[in-house]
């Protein structure tokens, strides 16, 4: 039987084929993604990564077959492969590395040019060096896409304006909700996303009566020690909800957190929910004093900024372009290293040979300046080896199989 190649894969789900509810039965949180690295490792496989956010979930990794890392996820998530089949993607080789860098510079984002994903790319790919599954491939790869990142962010106005999806909802507020300076607005969920919704509402609007609520009450303290805001307990947040105008929920449960039960107001109540999965059940749209706005609905949102945002476009795969270009000839140095670090040690054999030999027959033989002068004489001759190798791309292979054979490298490979 025929063994398959190691490739890089990524495969996953998102938000351009599978609505919220659906990426929510493969979402990862820190437990589920440190679980699927641990079982990753279990299985003996060498580098792989997990990403996920609002927007997607994917296993990244060098493997034989990705049906390997769709197991991993769906075993990890206890969810149906075959839905995930019906709604995921599997990249490989040149495309899987294009979508990487897409995605890490905003262009796969729902609302273009959101740069969160970064962040979340850099503490996947600690996760994973950490748990000893980052080779030197994936953690020189996750380092360009980094860098490029980091270029359309100073080279490009792909990022012009404030971006993501707290962004959004602010703004969404902003443009639906009457008054609302004078709104009540009840925050629940102080994660990342909660922060920044805060931090959004504060800048957009002359807001004071914004009330705080988190599962651990002293991380919402930290948040509203910043803004001189109101926290209140968790054990009282149906008593806030019917308070509350504007609700906006960023818990990042991966339950439901909010239901109707809790909503004991008959006044008009705009819900956000930020979060995947839901952590608002649909039945709050029984109520019909509320309206519930979800994430994907807010990234349909279109205005100037956006648009003036897809210009940037090109700019930034030009950027990607070049980055990639550089990846990639960096993996095809490397492919040369086996042979040079082979001819170095063959040209190592022959000067301690020598040496020795000298050593013998003179009795006031200088042994250590000799060999420092061996030494560098042996790194000028493979330095000069692998830019020849590196540099002649139509005779780097024939070149490569004249040294192997001339120097009979083959069996220390």
């Amino acid at each position: 039987m025929q063994i398959e190649a190691i490739q890089f894969f990524i495969v996953g789900i998102s938000y351009k084929n599978a609505d919220a509810e659906i990426r929510g039965n493969y979402s990862l949180d820190p437990k589920s993604k440190l679980s699927l690295l641990t079982k990753a490792k279990e299985s003996g496989l060498e580098s792989v990564m997990a990403i996920s956010t609002c927007n997607r979930t994917e296993v990244i990794g060098l493997v034989n077959d990705p049906e390997i890392l769709i197991n991993l996820l769906c075993d990890t998530t206890n969810s149906s492969k075959e839905e995930f089949k019906k709604y995921s993607y599997t990249l490989s080789k040149h495309e899987a590395i294009n979508h990487l860098f897409k995605v890490g510079s905003g262009l796969e984002s729902q609302i273009l040019g959101d740069f969160e994903i970064i962040g979340q790319l850099k503490h996947s790919a600690a996760s994973s060096k950490k748990a000893g599954l980052l080779n030197t491939y994936l953690d020189r790869l996750v380092s360009l896409v980094i860098r490029a990142s980091k270029r359309i962010k100073t080279e490009t106005s792909l990022s012009t304006g404030a971006t993501s999806v707290s962004f959004a909802s602010v703004q969404y507020i902003c443009n639906n909700v009457e008054d609302v300076n004078n709104r009540n607005i009840l925050l629940f969920g102080t994660g990342k996303i909660g922060r920044n919704t805060c931090e959004n509402l504060i800048k957009q609007t002359k807001n004071s009566k914004i009330t705080l609520i988190n599962r651990t009450k002293d991380k919402a303290e930290k948040v509203a020690g910043k803004f001189n805001l109101k926290v209140e307990d968790i054990s009282d947040l149906s008593h806030e909800i019917s308070k509350a105008d504007v609700l906006v929920v960023a818990t990042g449960s991966l339950e439901t957190t909010v239901d109707k039960r809790l909503i004991k107001t008959k006044e008009p109540l705009l819900i956000l929910d930020l979060s995947i999965p839901k952590n608002v059940s649909n039945d709050v749209n029984e109520l019909d004093n509320v309206n519930l706005i979800h994430l994907d609905d807010l990234s349909k949102i279109t205005d100037m900024t956006l648009e003036s945002r897809k210009k940037e476009i090109p700019k930034a795969k030009k950027i990607i372009e070049s980055v990639i270009k550089e990846f990639e000839e960096w993996v095809e140095n490397r492919k040369f290293a086996p042979t040079i670090r082979a001819l170095k040690s063959k040209l190592t054999s022959f000067k301690n040979l020598e040496l020795e030999n000298l050593k013998k027959k003179q009795n006031d033989f200088n042994f250590e300046h000799a060999e420092l002068i061996s030494d560098n004489i042996i790194q000028k001759i493979t330095n000069h080896f692998a830019n020849h190798l590196i540099n002649e791309n139509i005779a780097a292979n024939k070149s490569e199989e004249l040294i192997k054979k001339v120097f009979n490298l083959e069996k220390t490979l």
